[in-house]
């Protein structure tokens, strides 16, 4: 067995005993071959419940912050995540988004699942906001299907501030894999790009039953924080 695999046996039951889930829809993920996950994000937890409801091990492009061990809860949810995979971005400016391309490029490309949240940060308020249209170029240059993800409850577990988490039900919705067809070979056109980002977050939306924003999450965090 895998070391991912052995982490998701201890991890996955555990995981839903402190954490009811609802799982729906991994019919939607293809058995072989690369593909990507485009989730909304509502918590630093996310890539856990989606890496134990997903049939098949995902990597994902994980910042600094996530892997913090300031606290015990933090520290566990750091080593879960380690053991599952994901690959660690240093996010300073000028090296994230390069860095991350590039190995997103490489997971996609060696046929393996990677996940994504295209919000490029948590929801401030449990909306859903602007897709950063770096998930298209991805697709679009890859050709990987794209199958949308909702997550539901996350966001109540270990909220800002919070130390210790919370126990509540989570769901984790797979949808059908977003057709980008009208966008295909156009991954170097900023305007076929934003169009096939729009497409795969309206696709999420439709599964989360969130408000869509037409702003980025990280614009209106930084607006927040100047309050």
């Amino acid at each position: 067995m895998s070391l991912y695999g052995a982490a998701k046996a201890v991890v996955a039951p555990a995981s839903r005993v402190a954490w009811p889930q609802k799982v729906e829809g991994t019919h939607h993920v293809p058995a072989q071959g690369p593909v990507i996950l485009a989730a909304n994000h509502l918590a630093l937890i996310d890539p856990l419940f989606i890496g134990v409801a997903c049939p098949r091990p995902v990597r994902f492009i994980a910042k600094q912050e996530l892997f913090d061990e300031s606290t015990l809860p933090r520290k566990a949810l750091s080593r879960v995540l380690r053991a599952l995979g994901p690959l660690s971005v240093d996010r300073r400016p000028g090296q994230s988004s390069q860095e991350a391309m590039n190995n997103s490029l490489e997971v996609i490309t060696g046929g393996e699942v990677f996940g994504i949240f295209p919000e490029g940060t948590r929801s401030p308020d449990g909306r859903l906001y602007k897709g950063q249209t770096g998930l298209a170029w991805l697709a679009l240059t890859t050709g990987a299907p794209v199958v949308p993800v909702a997550l539901a409850g996350t966001g109540r577990i270990l909220p800002p501030g919070r130390r210790i988490p919370s126990l509540n039900r989570v769901g984790v919705r797979f949808g059908e894999p977003v057709d980008l067809s009208p966008w295909a070979g156009q991954a170097g056109r900023a305007k076929p790009r934003r169009e096939a980002t729009d497409a795969i977050m309206s696709a999420i939306a439709k599964l989360s039953g969130q408000e869509q924003v037409s702003r980025y999450a990280a614009s209106v965090k930084a607006e927040l924080e100047q309050q």
